[in-house]
């Protein structure tokens, strides 16, 4: 008597590169980011400031228009350059820029009300995650092992064509 068992499918899993792994972080973390500031919008007294010419405490001006736009033009640039940059500039660019942005979204409670704890609080949480993804991505960034240069590397590399 033969019993038959049927395997499961397997679904392939290829492996992602890290390069495509921080474009989809920082691409994520743009969402989430553009989403927060357009709901933000909805709370209210806000459409009433910005009418009266007040973002948060601040005057709006091209000053502050233009920090607010390269806030945003940084994260969104990071999609791009994780994927073009040199893996080593690459790496150290991930590594800073998410770093510097972690107290940025913290930042981005200072002042609000207990009110609007869960609303705050789920948005910085998740972009910090993302962040945190972003910095593990690039810190373990997969090296590759050197070929030594010098005689033993030549004798090394005709061994190989052979």
């Amino acid at each position: 008597m033969t019993i038959r068992t049927k395997t499961p499918n397997l679904l392939d899993n290829p492996p992602v590169p890290v390069q495509a792994k921080l474009a989809a972080a920082w691409t994520s973390f743009m969402f989430l980011y553009i989403y927060v500031d357009y709901f933000h919008l909805h709370k209210p007294g806000v459409i009433d400031n910005l009418r009266a010419g007040v973002v948060f405490e601040f005057d709006i001006s091209p000053t502050l228009l233009t920090m607010m736009l390269a806030s945003v033009a940084i994260p969104a640039l990071m999609v791009m350059l994780s994927m073009t940059l040199p893996a080593r500039v690459n790496r150290a660019t991930n590594l800073v820029v998410a770093s510097l942005y972690i107290p940025y979204s913290v930042f981005n409670a200072a002042g609000e009300s207990w009110n609007w704890a869960p609303f705050y609080g789920l948005s910085i949480g998740i972009e910090v995650l993302l962040l945190a993804f972003i910095l593990r991505s690039a810190w373990t960034w997969p090296r590759t092992p050197a070929v030594p240069a010098g005689p033993a590397a030549t004798g090394l590399r005709q061994d190989l064509r052979q």
